[in-house]
């Protein structure tokens, strides 16, 4: 090995704390909960985007690939900006009453849960699905011409959505390090938004 990297002494070995992330019971609870949700939220969307691309045109069918591409990255973002946040600012922000400031802290507090939901639910169902509407889109484009260029054309397609897809994750793990705090906060505002405005999350003005 390498003298420039320094040696357990007298060959100790050298021991990491864990993080601790919930119990184990609450863990395998969470394991099961977001399997079954996975399983339900990916049969019932593709089944609404077959249902949407066999009624619209092939304009609309483009369009609708592209929108579910933009949110897989957007929940990707998400989901990286919630593990990379830090959590101290929050705490100040929370303290002079600023809106949506305890929202970010509690993602930020669950962030393996938040982030398991953003990238690996929402995130790689929505990139599946792009993938199989794109797939769904080349036999439209396919059937709609004929001979070798609607056949080419059907294959730059399919590309060209990977490529957006991949360009864009690789893009978006770029902007959620960066600015974190900021998505962080940005989505705790909107949580906050939406609890007020269906009433959830109101035992705070209920216990005073």
């Amino acid at each position: 090995m390498d003298d420039n990297y320094k040696q357990p002494v007298n060959g100790k070995k050298l021991k990491f704390r864990t993080n601790v992330v919930g119990s184990k019971k609450e863990n395998n609870r969470w394991v099961l909960f977001i399997t079954t949700l996975t399983f339900f939220l990916s049969s019932s969307l593709s089944i609404v985007s077959s249902v949407l691309l066999e009624d619209v045109s092939l304009f609309f069918s483009i369009l609708i690939v592209f929108i579910i591409v933009f949110i897989g990255i957007v929940f990707d973002i998400i989901g990286i900006a919630v593990t990379a946040a830090d959590e101290s600012p929050f705490h100040a922000m929370a303290s002079r009453k600023f809106y949506g400031a305890k929202q970010a802290i509690k993602l930020i507090r669950n962030a393996n849960k938040v982030s398991s939901v953003c990238n690996d639910v929402v995130g790689d169902i929505f990139g599946v699905i792009s993938g199989t509407s794109s797939a769904f889109i080349v036999v439209k484009i396919t059937q709609s011409g004929s001979g070798v260029v609607s056949t080419v054309v059907g294959l730059c397609f399919t590309g060209f959505v990977a490529s957006i897809t991949i360009g864009g994750k690789a893009i978006g793990k770029t902007i959620a390090i960066s600015n974190s705090n900021y998505i962080v906060y940005k989505v705790g505002v909107i949580l906050k938004f939406l609890f007020g405005k269906f009433g959830f999350g109101n035992n705070d003005s209920k216990r005073k």
